[in-house]
């Protein structure tokens, strides 16, 4: 099928793009604008016209790229018309009275690029975060990833283990034959090589994660410590509401902020208390999950009527900052109690010392996002698959090869199939609809 779709943003723009792809791409060309197709790859100013008739949609210029030289490896067409609702309906009606032309899937210009080996896996996601990227490490980190780094890596490891894999299958096909001693030892040494480098890789604190998916911070505390005030501060709106009556917040509230360029997911929790009311204890546990979970807590209490229970305490770790709100209200010095825990004195109502909170969590992010290698695992099928390479690299490794050759390649077999299955070297189809299905209409 050929498939349409509006590929520019939605909504009301001076210029829009509809982009077409497939077997008919030529003939809805020929329709739409009732003449021969332009010069490939050239900005070709035309009239398009409903159904091949005299009813003009609209003026505007067409791109025609003949395959395979084109985004998806297919014949493709852009059209580029003036982005009124009204045009883009008027062209979407008129390609769709073309023979076998259907509206795109979220994601499938580019998951046909992949199929037709235009692209990896790592690139095509790489895509998807690049149309994502809300800050400027997003940004770049997205652009790495489709300079192909990545997956050379990968690619690399791979061809490590499948060179190795020769050796072995060799003697099991060849079983009288003995494996000359620097053959085995150069197994030995590539295998420990490449398990070297991937847990060298996987201990990366999930840098790559955390750039695509945003830092996480939870609001902790007791009801009534400005949780939600705080929340709102951060945000610079009110994303929570604030009220005296203890327990307002009864389910997590997140908002996305952009700290510095450091994406940030803040989530602001339910109060800490023992509680009778079955809705508020679901709400405490959710939250006290939520701070298991984070990557930076704010554990924040009154400083005139300190609550620190032995949950919260439990919670400051090297991971928390521990906030004394209201400190307004608070004549004299703070409790001496507090002095060995890396806190914060600030009042959220007179705007005291906030600036001093956030240059504390400015900190933490950066120190977060510091890495010295490149990023190579930016999701968590990447790690997971990783993971089990390098467990089947284990095992491999414990096996004496020079009796156990059969279950040492199976081992690597398995092994290379998980280093193929991040960038899409193997049969992955049962990955492509979770991974596209997160891409907009068009792309």
């Amino acid at each position: 099928m050929t498939i349409y779709a509006l590929s520019s943003g939605p909504g009301i723009s001076g210029i829009a793009v509809i982009r077409v792809s497939g077997k008919n791409t030529a003939k809805v060309i020929k329709k739409l604008t009732g003449s021969k197709l332009p010069r490939p790859r050239m900005a070709t100013l035309k009239k398009f016209n409903k159904n091949g008739g005299k009813d003009l949609i609209d003026e505007g210029v067409i791109i025609w790229f003949p395959a395979p030289n084109s985004y998806t490896g297919e014949d493709l067409a852009e059209f580029h018309v003036h982005g009124s609702r009204a045009v883009i309906n008027a062209m979407h009606l008129a390609i769709s009275k073309v023979k076998n032309c259907r509206l795109a899937e979220p994601g499938e210009f580019t998951k046909r690029a992949f199929q037709n080996g235009r692209i990896n896996l790592l690139k095509a996601e790489s895509i998807s975060d690049l149309i994502s990227a809300e800050t400027e490490i997003q940004r770049k980190q997205a652009l790495k990833v489709m300079s192909g780094k990545s997956s050379d890596k990968f690619n690399s490891w791979r061809e490590k283990l499948l060179k190795i894999l020769s050796h072995v299958e060799a003697k099991i096909d060849f079983p009288d034959e003995d494996l000359p001693k620097n053959i085995i030892k150069g197994i030995q040494k590539i295998s420990n090589g490449v398990l070297h480098e991937i847990k060298k890789t996987l201990n990366d604190q999930k840098v790559g994660e955390r750039i695509r998916e945003g830092f996480k911070i939870a609001i902790i505390g007791p009801p009534n410590s400005g949780k939600s005030s705080l929340l709102n501060y951060l945000s610079k709106r009110d994303a929570a509401i604030v009220s005296e009556i203890a327990g307002t917040t009864r389910d997590v509230i997140e908002t996305h902020l952009n700290l510095d360029g450091y994406p940030v997911i803040v989530s602001d929790t339910a109060g800490i208390r023992s509680s009778k009311n079955e809705i508020e204890k679901k709400g405490i546990k959710i939250a006290l999950k939520r701070a298991e979970d984070a990557d930076l807590r704010l554990i924040i209490v009154s400083a005139k009527k300190v609550d620190f229970s032995s949950v919260l305490r439990n919670l400051l770790t090297k991971n928390a900052i521990l906030v004394l709100n209201k400190s307004d209200l608070v004549t004299g010095k703070s409790n001496s109690k507090f002095k060995k825990y890396e806190h914060v004195l600030i009042s959220i109502k007179k705007d005291l010392n906030l600036n001093k909170l956030i240059s504390k969590i400015k900190s933490k992010l950066k120190n977060k996002f510091t890495t010295t290698e490149d990023i190579l695992i930016t999701r968590e099928r990447h790690r997971q698959n990783l993971i089990n390479c390098m467990h089947h690299l284990e095992k491999f490794q414990k096996k004496k090869l020079v009796n156990d050759f059969d279950r040492a390649a199976e081992d690597l077999r398995l092994a290379t199939r998980h280093l193929g299955m991040i960038v899409g070297k193997v049969d992955v189809e049962e990955l492509l609809g979770s991974i596209f299905n997160d891409f907009c209409i068009g792309k």
